[in-house]
Order: structure tokens, then C-alpha cells, then sequence
């Protein structure tokens, strides 16, 4: 049952924490694959109504999109990465990130607080749950998850790389994941760092 597109039933807790579990496990893997280390940004673009099974901005569940926050954000704050939450085109595209994060990179940061239906259930869980949120309107993170086809590419640092998990849905959800890699200069004669690739 919805009331103004946003869920208000309680979802099923085996639904809840698999979905938590696939999180963490696409986060570990890409962690892993991208090589990140200390002080890395990690984009994630994520659609509870896709995760539950419905179509992108139709059926916003804040339930779950903060199993899928817990199980990201864990992985997070064990490797001592930066998160930053993509809101939803109604705020376009604007991320919700630590201020921490946002002062250090000087990313210039905006008045916005996420709400379901305004920013999406995923971004306001993050704004909730960080430990001094705040909204900025763009990053170029090293790596990315995209959630429900969420379109996160516009905050990838270049150059983007796919990376293939184990874990290719979240929920319902298609899940795509990105690292990042040193771009390439000189021609044929050029010879490349390995450890860059």
C-alpha cells in the first residue's frame, strides 16, 4: 500500500535483510576490484521502489533503502571510505556526503535536504544517518554502484571502468559498478604504469 508514491507497509525482514546482505557483498567486491584505499569517494545511485520491484519513482520505501544504506555504509566505514548518496533527478543528481569530505575536496555545498519524494528514500537515509551530512552538487568519486539504473556516471572521475560482481541485482534492482582508472597520455611510443591500470 502506498500513500503519495511512498511506501508505508512494513516489508518483510528476510526481504530486508537480503537486500542489506547483497549490498554489503557488491560493496566488498568492488572495494576489492577498484583497489580503493583510505579516503576514497564511492558514488551510490540507488532506487528502493526498483529494489522492491516497481518502476523508478513510483514506490520510494524508505525501509529499504536503509537496509540497502546499512550494508553499504558498513563495508564504508570498515575501509574508511567517503560515501556519497546520489539524490534522485528532482534534485538533479545532487549528492549527500560528509562534510568532512565535502571541505576537503572543496566541493561547493548547497542548501537541499532530501525527503522520499524530493532526493529519493536512499538519499535521505543517508542525510539521516552520516554523522554531519551534507548536500553538494557534484564529486568525482574513484568508484561507483548504480542501483535501479540511477545513472551515477556524471560523478565518476574519469576514466570510468566497468567492474562485473558476483551480486548483478539488489532486490529487484539491476546493480552496475564502476572503478575509475588514470587516464592515458603519449602515443605509441608511451610506456604505462601497470599498478594504474
Amino acid at each position: 500500500m502506498t500513500q503519495n508514491g511512498v511506501a508505508d507497509c512494513s516489508m518483510e525482514q528476510e526481504f530486508l535483510e537480503k537486500v542489506r546482505r547483497e549490498a554489503q557483498d557488491v560493496t566488498m567486491e568492488l572495494v576489492n576490484a577498484a583497489g580503493l584505499v583510505e579516503g576514497d569517494v564511492l558514488v551510490v545511485g540507488c532506487s528502493s521502489s526498483e529494489v522492491v520491484g516497481e518502476k523508478i519513482g513510483t514506490f520510494s520505501s524508505v525501509e529499504t533503502a536503509q537496509a540497502v544504506f546499512d550494508g553499504i555504509h558498513s563495508v564504508v566505514k570498515e575501509k574508511k571510505l567517503f560515501l556519497a548518496a546520489q539524490c534522485c533527478e528532482h534534485l538533479n543528481r545532487a549528492l549527500i556526503v560528509e562534510k568532512e569530505v565535502a571541505k576537503r575536496e572543496k566541493w561547493c555545498i548547497v542548501n537541499v535536504i532530501p525527503v522520499p519524494k524530493a532526493g529519493g528514500s536512499f538519499a535521505t537515509t543517508a542525510y539521516e544517518r552520516m554523522d554531519d551530512a551534507v548536500a553538494v552538487e557534484s564529486v568525482k568519486a574513484q568508484a561507483g554502484i548504480d542501483i535501479g539504473d540511477t545513472l551515477i556516471g556524471m560523478h565518476l572521475d574519469a576514466v570510468a571502468v566497468p567492474v562485473r560482481t558476483s551480486v548483478s541485482k539488489i532486490g529487484n534492482a539491476h546493480v552496475v559498478c564502476a572503478r575509475t582508472r588514470a587516464k592515458f597520455v603519449g602515443g605509441s611510443r608511451a610506456v604505462y604504469d601497470e599498478k594504474l591500470l
